[in-house]
């Protein structure tokens, strides 16, 4: 790469993340407004304020998720390093729960939703925080894209040497010409279709976060050439320095799963009884 380039990426990449901190600050500040002005207990006695609260979460959602991407984008262009949070931890474990998380989401969206797995548990050396922001990056594109009464499933395949994630729907799918595109571009405008589905970071931060693990990534037509599929293979490897953990989820702070989904939901997802 030449210098001039260099300098101009690694300009981009701090720019973007100090605009993402920004945002930060004054979402925060939306966010304390937004439960002053309509607390919980309000919200679960009036279903039109929760609707109309409803609809500010929602944006404030699509907002964090847009400001946690740009962060991302800024190092998108550098090489992914070692990753200093990498430990020995069960794969399936953390599939299958973020699969349980999905299920309301995709049932507001009349999606039928399936985990495939052979295994109870598998340990393999990786980051649970990164792997759980791949897959619902990919639950994300899949739902936005499947239309109701569709099918979107992810699969676990734990083989020798590799463990493959495999996520698949029924939607319009990705016509073959652009599929290197979406890993090749970012900040880029909409491939499909005309409708706001963002700036299109989410497939190039799956595949940082793939490379960052030492594995790889492919996008292909579904079953039958309908729908898309993409298959993450990961090294089936653990590491023997490393003790095992426990997976934990996450409590307090902001529902993740909506966070991340908010793009491809209803208003109705965040109301009072989704948020609980």
């Amino acid at each position: 790469m030449p210098d001039n380039e260099k300098k101009h990426d690694d300009g981009t990449g701090e720019l973007l993340e100090r605009v993402s901190a920004q945002l930060r600050l004054s979402l925060g500040n939306i966010y304390s407004a937004l439960e002053r002005l309509a607390p919980a207990e309000t919200r679960d006695g009036d279903s039109r304020t929760d609707m109309n609260a409803a609809v500010l979460c929602q944006s404030y959602y699509r907002i964090l998720r847009l400001t946690n991407n740009l962060a991302e984008a800024g190092r998108l262009r550098e090489p992914a390093g070692a990753n200093g949070k990498l430990r020995n931890d069960d794969i399936v474990g953390l599939c299958r729960e973020v699969m349980e998380r999905a299920e309301g989401p995709a049932k507001l969206l009349g999606l039928e939703l399936d985990f495939v797995c052979g295994k109870s548990g598998h340990i393999i050396f990786m980051d649970p925080d990164r792997i759980e922001l791949l897959l619902l990056n990919l639950l994300s594109n899949a739902f936005k894209y499947t239309p109701k009464g569709g099918r979107v499933a992810l699969e676990v395949q734990v083989e020798k040497q590799r463990v493959n994630l495999i996520v698949s729907d029924t939607g319009c799918g990705i016509p073959a010409e652009i599929r290197e595109d979406v890993f090749a571009c970012y900040l880029r405008p909409p491939l499909l279709d005309g409708r706001p589905h963002g700036l299109g970071l989410g497939l190039p931060i799956c595949q940082r976060i793939v490379r960052e693990h030492s594995g790889q990534m492919l996008l292909t037509a579904g079953e039958g050439g309908r729908g898309t599929r993409v298959v993450v293979s990961l090294p089936n490897r653990r590491s023997r320095g490393q003790q095992l953990h426990a997976l934990v989820v996450p409590s307090g702070g902001f529902n993740r799963t909506l966070v991340e989904l908010s793009d491809a939901l209803p208003k109705e997802a965040f109301t009072q009884k989704y948020l609980d």
